[in-house]
């Protein structure tokens, strides 16, 4: 079984044969154990688990001021990828959430020089593959309507357009992918990190915005901070959505997306959220194609 698996590979790591495991997560064919302070993670199947997985995690562990660094390379246990990491406290949802705190952390992080190991980040490949897979009903056609208004380009029709945009950028941030070690924040699962726009590490919170899901406040709360810190993605001053349009509209369909499925798997009905989304998808598709 996976999870025992897991749990021997931290207990060996951490040197405590009798220590207890807990599950941190379990979505989506991933699964995260912790073993005192190792986390063991068994990686999605069909995700690059090889070179490209070690060149990030490289680049991770050179820069340990912003990511938290690994354990050692890639495993294979079952026929799938492990990596080990140490224990990072995440965000605490009953908490104030650190949205300027991520601000200045993402601000960084696209200011460092692009490490030559790392790969190029292409284009928002995910938003593809979760739209391909939805299957018939109203939501459903709401959501590939306005997935048919994104650039060809987002949709994998030919190449991402050279905007001379080249930064380090995480490549699928939310809050859930930062960790408190010693009292700061380190970004955790590198799996898509990489070179290029980084205006795509902050697509989710400016999706989630658009829809009225996100308080304006804790947008704004990062947006600041992320402007102060100049940080590259926007411009400094003016409006930020000349380049925040498409990065947020393709992630509220695919944040809409990812609900439609969800909803259908556990047989239950959208909730308010999930249909602003939705609501949200059906306006993009009335605005029309920019492409």
């Amino acid at each position: 079984m996976l999870l025992e698996r897991l749990v021997a590979i931290g207990r060996e790591r951490a040197g405590a044969p009798d220590a207890a495991g807990s599950v941190l997560y379990d979505r989506h064919g991933v699964l995260v154990v912790r073993v005192g302070d190792v986390v063991v993670k068994a990686h999605q199947d069909g995700r690059d688990g090889g070179p490209l997985l070690a060149r990030r995690m490289r680049v991770a562990d050179g820069l340990p001021d912003l990511l938290l660094g690994s354990l050692g390379p890639p495993l294979e246990v079952a026929g799938r990828v492990v990596t080990l990491w140490p224990y990072g406290e995440p965000v605490d949802p009953a908490a104030e959430l650190p949205w300027a705190d991520a601000g200045r952390l993402l601000a960084r992080l696209h200011a460092v020089p692009p490490p030559e190991e790392a790969p190029g980040w292409g284009r928002p490949d995910r938003v593809a593959r979760l739209v391909g897979e939805l299957a018939g009903g109203p939501e459903a056609e709401v959501i590939r309507r306005a997935y048919g208004t994104l650039p060809g380009w987002v949709r994998g029709d030919g190449h991402p357009p050279d905007m001379g945009r080249t930064f380090l950028l995480h490549g699928d941030w939310h809050l859930g992918q930062m960790v408190r070690v010693q009292n700061t924040w380190r970004l955790i699962d590198v799996e898509d990190l990489g070179v290029g726009d980084p205006v795509w590490d902050l697509a989710r919170p400016a999706a989630l915005y658009s829809a009225g899901v996100l308080d304006p406040a804790d947008w704004a709360r990062l947006l600041g901070a992320y402007r102060a810190f100049r940080g590259p993605a926007v411009p400094a001053e003016g409006d930020p959505w000349e380049v925040l349009d498409v990065p947020a509209r393709t992630l509220v369909i695919q944040i809409a997306a990812t609900c439609v499925k969800s909803a259908r798997a556990g047989d239950r009905p959208l909730d308010g959220a999930e249909l602003a989304l939705v609501d949200t998808c059906s306006r993009i598709s009335s605005v029309g194609s920019t492409a």
